[in-house]
């Protein structure tokens, strides 16, 4: 490694280039899917490689599979970035030197993978059910060990656990059909995997895609919407978490550019992003970029108090660094994103917030939609939603939809839970693919409604 940074050294001096920083990983993972009992993908795989990124007023990256090749993918870099034109500048910083490690309860680098694929069968197993025409079930694990240097002389070595396990089934009546799915994940061990009730889950979504056969279409208009913790957190990631990442907001593709300060909410309300909440799927300990994660409040009191920055951002906008310069692996350059982005809980109990809605809906889950968070627009669809009359739940609705614009919904809310949740694993996609997980209490609020296909 000596020899690896005193040659970073000297081309560096050579190209003529301020910064330079070298991702070196390692990632063991293993994944299993499966479609109605049948192995989709069954693999198991090792390795290893380096990520070098170079700075001179613009970036320089490149990466090689092969550490061996390492030399040639630090030349590359600090030949693009000296090839490159730009007055940009970015966070220096004093260095640091660590090691850390998220440490799992039961190690899934420990577990057989005979054990795993078993999992997998016992779940496929159990979705099994009259009018259950598909089943899908998936299992993940990985493990990401980074040694991180930089040309300031930081040091950092980091492992990360991380597991993701989940299923569907779409169930099948007179020609409609309907889907329902249940996720699991964090930073964790295979503990995960054993502190979970299958038996009920899997009964639990057999159950929700079978009722939503018999659901009745949704009305279209403005209502009074209730929203569970999960579209909660879907839509506090979606439709404010991207508008504040401060590389949108630099770009001039976010709603929120220039509002630090303002009132973008109503008042009461708090929205944190947390990279170093204990076990979460979007948990870490030190970002892409060598920056050590925090707790950012994004809105307090219903101001907009931050925005989520790396290196380049948080010099450019003049903000403190805070640890959310993130890559999907080696191969990638960080880019601004995420980790774990919900809604801090109210003083509302759930049956307070019904008794408020006159004329409404329940909508719970996510079922995916997008945001132009250039535009200030959203639209969401839910898993499944219910009317709500005279504050009670009443019946059932399918292939329901959420929609409108982002500050208008935000400063509608009426009423925020006392139940806050973060347990909804997933992937977000940006040109990229990191984990993140998100959440909050339910909301009361006013949107648009309709269906969705």
């Amino acid at each position: 490694m000596e020899n690896l940074l005193r040659k970073a050294d000297e081309l560096a001096r050579h190209y003529g280039v301020s910064y330079y920083e070298m991702r070196i990983e390692r990632v063991i993972e293993s994944a299993i899917v499966t479609s109605n009992g049948q192995l989709d993908e069954f693999s198991l795989n090792e390795e290893v490689g380096i990520g070098v990124r170079t700075f001179n007023g613009a970036w320089g990256f490149s990466s090689a599979n092969d550490v061996s090749r390492a030399g040639e993918a630090i030349e590359t870099a600090m030949k693009i970035a000296k090839l490159s034109e730009g007055n940009s500048r970015i966070y220096t910083g004093d260095p640091v030197v660590d090691s850390v490690e998220i440490k799992a309860k039961k190690p899934f680098t420990e577990i057989d993978v005979e054990k795993k694929l078993a999992l997998v069968k016992e779940t496929d197993s159990l979705l099994k059910g009259e009018k259950i025409a598909n089943r899908s079930v998936y299992y993940g694990d990985s493990v990401r060990k980074q040694l991180y240097f930089n040309s300031l002389g930081s040091e950092i070595e980091t492992v990360v656990p991380r597991i993701r396990f989940g299923f569907s089934v779409t169930a099948r009546e007179n020609g409609g059909m309907q889907t329902y799915w249940k996720s699991f994940g964090g930073t964790a061990g295979w503990e995960l995997v054993e502190e979970t009730d299958l038996p009920h889950w899997t009964d639990f979504v057999k159950e929700k895609a079978l009722s939503l056969l018999h659901a009745q279409a949704p009305p279209s208009g403005t209502f009074d919407v209730v929203m569970d913790p999960e579209l909660t957190g879907v839509f506090i990631h979606e439709a404010l978490g991207h508008a504040v990442e401060a590389d949108s907001v630099k770009n001039g593709d976010s709603i929120l550019a220039g509002k630090l300060g303002e009132k973008i909410a109503v008042e009461g309300l708090n929205v944190v992003d947390d990279p170093t909440l204990p076990g979460k799927f979007g948990s870490y300990i030190y970002d892409d970029e060598g920056i050590k994660a925090k707790r950012v409040e994004l809105v307090r009191d219903g101001i907009l108090a931050n925005y989520l920055n790396d290196r380049e951002t948080s010099a450019l906008l003049g903000l403190e660094p805070n640890g959310h310069g993130r890559a999907q692996g080696y191969a990638y350059q960080p880019l601004v994103r995420m980790g774990n982005t919900y809604v801090e809980p109210g003083d509302w109990s759930f049956d307070e917030m019904l008794e408020e809605v006159e004329n409404g809906l329940y909508m719970i889950g996510d079922k995916g939609g997008q945001v132009d968070t250039a535009g200030g627009t959203f639209t969401f669809g839910a898993k499944e939603g219910y009317i709500i009359e005279k504050g009670e739940i009443k019946a059932q609705v399918r292939d329901v939809a959420l929609s409108g614009k982002i500050l208008d919904v935000l400063k509608n809310i009426r009423a925020i839970g006392d139940d806050t949740r973060i347990e909804f694993p997933g992937y977000c996609g940006k040109g990229q693919v990191v984990p993140v997980d998100d959440g909050g209490p339910h909301v009361l609020t006013r949107a648009l409604v309709g269906g969705m296909r």
